[in-house]
């Protein structure tokens, strides 16, 4: 028992980063050793977007994060029903918002 106790990874969330920040688009670019992932809030009337937060992971975690991603989308549409995107899936590295046209950063 206190052996696996010491095997266990201790995850911090500190205070400041436990709030969050808002995003309501992203953009996905890669090499062949990273994925990037920019998480941009677009407001309206602000005539510029800034990007709040940039996660940059080995190929191997984009990949461990999509499938937990799957995952728990698909748990959310079972206890709550289909998430509804009113639109067609964006062409591209972008992940917009409310038929927003798609950029590139």
């Amino acid at each position: 028992m206190a052996n696996e106790n010491q095997n266990q990874l201790q995850i911090e969330l500190k205070p400041e980063v436990a709030q969050g920040v808002y995003s309501n688009f992203a953009v996905v670019a890669n090499t062949k050793t990273e994925f990037v992932l920019d998480l941009v809030a677009v407001l309206p009337g602000l005539p510029k977007a800034n990007v709040q937060s940039r996660v940059i992971m080995a190929p191997e975690h984009a990949k461990r994060l999509m499938l937990a991603l799957t995952e728990r989308v698909r748990g959310y549409e079972q206890q709550f029903g289909t998430i509804d995107l009113q639109q067609q899936p964006p062409k591209g590295n972008t992940i917009a918002p409310f038929g927003m046209p798609h950029g590139d950063a």
